[in-house]
């Protein structure tokens, strides 16, 4: 771009007067130019296939996707596997919790419905918790490649104790609650380890750091954008996650037809395939080196800033230097602007526990209410699998049809606004889950006591709603994973620095966790006659929730573009004054308040 200017410059900066006269920038005349001149500008102007495109040319042209690495899709085949194993571990265990054995929905431990959503909420809490031990380790001292091998041996170990205590023998002996919860704890600390580390890792393969000009076999001429790359691997790495989902079918069939034993089997031989595949594609990873005591820094970085009043330019050695400071600082100023745009990046997480807690209903809450529906011979916890099927058949039309159809009429579905619409389209999810609900406590025979009255026959009639009824609930769910949870991955990894990825991506977890406290939280309420309130309460609070969102953060969206340009030696970050305007501490005379980032 700096080359195009000079070359302006170098024209004399001549303005076209009307009336054909030809003056330059002090007013005086000047020889007129051919029109040729102005044709060959032109056409010198036009950016070659592989260069950056110009300021104008940004605007004006469409950016699309550039080829995927094949890592990338090898290690979205590993994402699939251990996907495939949580899933289908985790999509039995409201029935395994809530009910006894041998009643009519399949159980084990019969701990009722507030029990098994309590317990189910704490393994999902636990499981978003751990990633940040994960990102420390990959980060400081693994690298992210080696803590998910190590990880993963965990996972195989707590894959092996659910599976042995889920046996009949196992569960007659009474070690069915304590060998669940064990294998809780386990496989939770073996994902958090995975999952913290191969987000950022499937998006590390791709190794485009500019935007390039590039024309089509249409003659059409587009730039190739790392932003909309990274967007389209993290389409499929949530693609592949949920065809790992569909693990439920199978588990819940073998749940209902066979044992639980069985249904906990088949994940754990998947996990090994994928283990397999983890070993042996070492060789085809790009990787990046831990930094050391990188975390550890960040951290006392931040209590620096915090204790200068939010001045996080006070943790730079320039600034310690400068005024004398006290504070020993083991890093460069770059740093500290790396953290100033984590710490940007990680306020839009803020809210993102408010939508785990809707997300999660589908989880627990949705298969209970389908147990009081009329199933018609299929397992009630089978439906969760809708939802996952809504992802795979409505990403390709997202990534391929919607999303660029609205770049090429020149509407940008940004980040913020693509969150705000999960956050709504969940709580449209919520709304029409208390209208099933509702429809339930009005249908015969037990209306708002289902399964619980005389006239159910010791819990074996359901109230008279068909279970197809839920099916919207779950559309809503998937559409809203698309737009909020597939485009939070993106921004943890395109808005954290280069040293920090994995640990600015626990942070993005780390809101599912808070979702699951809250769910806990709200377990107690999740029992007859109050659950159209519960739904209710969670469709109110996501929808302004959702408001809120959008009128604290769409600014962001103004720098989006900015925040994402990546420099040609690799993923550096952009510093936060450089993208908001916020001046350099150096800037401020004496006494005058900086902003706060």
């Amino acid at each position: 771009m700096a080359e195009h200017e000079s070359s302006a410059v170098q024209l004399h900066a001549a303005e076209y007067v009307s009336g054909g006269d030809h003056r330059d920038i002090s007013g005086a005349d000047i020889d007129p130019v051919p029109d040729y001149v102005d044709e060959r500008q032109s056409r010198d102007s036009i950016v070659s296939d592989g260069e950056e495109p110009t300021d104008e040319e940004r605007h004006q042209l469409r950016h699309v996707s550039d080829k995927l690495p094949k890592a990338a899709w090898l290690v979205a085949v590993v994402e699939l596997c251990e996907r495939f194993a949580f899933y289908g571990l985790s999509g039995p265990f409201q029935n395994y919790i809530q009910n006894g054995r041998h009643g009519a929905v399949p159980g084990a431990l019969g701990r009722g419905q507030s029990g098994a959503t309590g317990l189910t909420n704490f393994f999902q809490f636990w499981c978003y918790v751990t990633p940040i031990i994960g990102a420390i380790i990959a980060d400081q001292y693994l690298g992210k490649y080696n803590t998910i091998v190590y990880f993963a041996m965990v996972y195989i170990v707590g894959l092996v104790v659910l599976l042995v205590t889920s046996l009949p023998v196992s569960l007659e002996h009474g070690a069915g609650l304590g060998g669940l919860i064990a294998a809780m704890i386990i496989i939770g600390l073996g994902t958090g380890g995975i999952k913290s580390n191969v987000s950022p890792l499937i998006a590390e393969q791709y190794r485009g750091t500019k935007q390039t000009i590039k024309t089509l076999r249409s003659g059409e001429r587009v730039i190739v954008d790392p932003a909309v790359t990274i967007q389209r691997i993290y389409m499929i790495f949530y693609l592949c996650i949920n065809i790992g989902s569909l693990s439920a079918i199978a588990t819940t069939e073998l749940e209902l037809h066979i044992d639980f034993w069985a249904a906990y089997l088949l994940p754990t031989l998947m996990f090994l395939v994928g283990f397999v595949v983890v070993i042996a594609g070492k060789k085809y990873y790009v990787v990046r080196p831990p930094k050391g005591s990188i975390i550890i820094h960040a951290f006392k970085a931040m209590w620096i800033g915090l204790v200068n009043k939010g001045n996080m330019n006070a943790a730079k050695p320039s600034y310690q230097q400068e005024y004398g400071g006290k504070h020993k600082t083991p890093w460069n100023d770059q740093f500290i602007e790396e953290i100033k745009r984590a710490l940007v990046a990680c306020k839009v997480f803020v809210f993102f526990p408010i939508y785990w807690v809707v997300y999660s209903q589908m989880l627990n809450n949705f298969i209970s209410q389908a147990g009081t529906m009329q199933l018609h011979g299929i397992p009630n916890d089978i439906m969760q699998n809708i939802d996952p099927l809504t992802i795979i058949i409505f990403i390709p039309i997202f990534d391929r049809l919607i999303y660029p159809f609205l770049r090429k009429v020149g509407i940008p579905f940004r980040p913020i606004t693509r969150i705000t619409f999960g956050f709504l389209t969940g709580a449209l999810a919520m709304a029409y889950a208390a209208i099933v609900q509702h429809l339930i406590y009005n249908a015969a025979p037990c209306y708002n006591s289902p399964l619980k009255c005389d006239a159910s026959g010791d819990g074996t009639l359901p109230n008279h709603v068909h279970v197809a009824v839920q099916t919207p609930a779950y559309l809503l769910i998937g559409v809203s994973e698309i737009f909020a949870s597939i485009t939070g991955l993106e921004y943890a990894f395109t808005k954290a620095p280069p040293s920090m990825k994995s640990f600015v991506m626990s942070m993005f977890l780390l809101t599912t966790a808070f979702g699951s406290a809250l769910g806990i939280a709200l377990s107690p309420t999740a029992k007859d006659p109050k659950l159209v309130w519960m739904y209710a309460g969670l469709a109110i609070a996501a929808g302004i929730s959702g408001t809120v969102f959008w009128l604290i953060y769409h600014k962001y969206n103004d720098t989006e573009e900015e925040m994402n340009k990546l420099e040609h030696q690799g993923e550096v970050a952009r510093p936060v004054t450089e993208v908001t305007g916020i001046r350099r501490h150096s800037e401020y005379h004496h006494g005058e308040k900086e902003p706060e980032v």
